[in-house]
């Protein structure tokens, strides 16, 4: 027993040495070292920074916001390829660091991009403008002289590193602006009696139901609001669709395979998704509040391409569903609904 106790009290002494050895050595690397963050940038040494989270929230707040050497008037963002990387090592103290020679590294690489937008005639930028808004009142301002390429008329979010030079309404209205042609009114449409309305040579009112060669299937549940073919207050012309009523948010389904040949602002019709089934068959879904689509996309029956809303010439929340075959609109509850 006594040899036990005589074996635990050395083995006690010597680990109070080891733990007084332990926290000398440790105090001493304190005393006369730090941790610190060496930085690399493309694999390249640029030296020393103290608090690697400050110096990233640094950058950060610089490729969100910029600083006053850029024109932030329409900065979108500052693209930075190759942001630093950290690597935690003990220095002895007194070692400098540079957290401003390194920021301006990272700087100098930061390539600026700008948020604006273009309107487009039939897929072509002709306008740009730095604000949405001055964008869609110059849609408004074109709808209201009725000009003659109002539907072809679409506007685009373009991100890019250099500006273009922006127009303003008046020259934008003025450069867009097509005056109608004069259309002499057509009585009759495929045996079909239609008195005092200007009629497009688009629209098959007939009765006969031509094979689309493609099943379809309702892009949305809810009751029609508004028939192919009727005349409204709302509408320059007959209407060209089949309008049915929905909550907003409401999911749209593609009504067959395909791909998206159109995803954006269209005119009349708002925020709209065209699809190109085949055998010259397209599909459009018009006055969106949000597009899930993008042009080029592939599309199978039944996904989700958008939801629904009451953008563009809407007076409410509803779908806009059109079947057009060679340009030409069919009625659509000759098919669905």
């Amino acid at each position: 027993m006594k040899k036990f106790l005589i074996k635990i009290r050395t083995f006690l002494k010597f680990f109070i040495l080891i733990l007084i050895s332990v926290f000398l050595i440790i105090g001493t690397i304190a005393i006369i070292y730090k941790p610190i963050y060496s930085v690399y940038i493309d694999g390249n040494f640029v030296g020393y920074c103290e608090d690697k989270g400050k110096l990233q929230s640094r950058i950060s707040e610089y490729m969100e916001k910029g600083d006053e050497n850029i024109d932030n008037t329409n900065l979108a963002y500052i693209s930075i390829d190759n942001l630093p990387t950290y690597k935690m090592c003990l220095l002895k103290r007194g070692i400098t660091t540079n957290d401003d020679e390194i920021f301006q590294m990272v700087k100098e690489t930061g390539v600026p991009y700008y948020k604006y937008f273009a309107i487009l005639d039939d897929d072509d930028e002709v306008i740009y403008v730095s604000q949405f808004k001055t964008a869609r009142n110059i849609l408004k301002q074109l709808k209201k002289k009725d000009s003659e390429n109002f539907d072809d008329l679409s506007i685009l979010e373009k991100y890019e590193s250099e500006l273009k030079n922006f127009s303003s309404e008046e020259d934008a209205i003025s450069k867009l602006y097509v005056k109608k042609k004069e259309k002499k009114s057509a009585p009759n449409v495929n045996n079909i009696s239609i008195s005092n309305v200007k009629v497009s040579t688009s629209f098959n009112l007939s009765s006969s139901k031509p094979s689309l060669g493609i099943s379809l299937i309702r892009p949305v549940n809810g009751s029609i609001s508004s028939r192919f073919g009727s005349i409204s207050s709302v509408r320059s012309g007959i209407h060209t669709g089949l309008d049915i009523a929905a909550p907003g948010g409401t999911s749209i389904k593609s009504a067959s395979d395909g791909v998206v040949v159109f995803a954006g602002y269209k005119g009349s019709f708002g925020k709209m998704v065209a699809i190109a089934h085949g055998n010259n068959v397209l599909t459009y879904y018009g006055h969106c509040s949000r597009l899930y689509v993008s042009k080029g996309q592939k599309i199978s029956q039944g996904s989700t391409i958008a939801a629904v809303g009451s953008t563009g010439n809407s007076t409410g929340c509803h779908l806009h569903f059109e079947i057009r075959v060679n340009g030409v609109a069919y009625n659509p509850q000759k098919y669905i609904y």
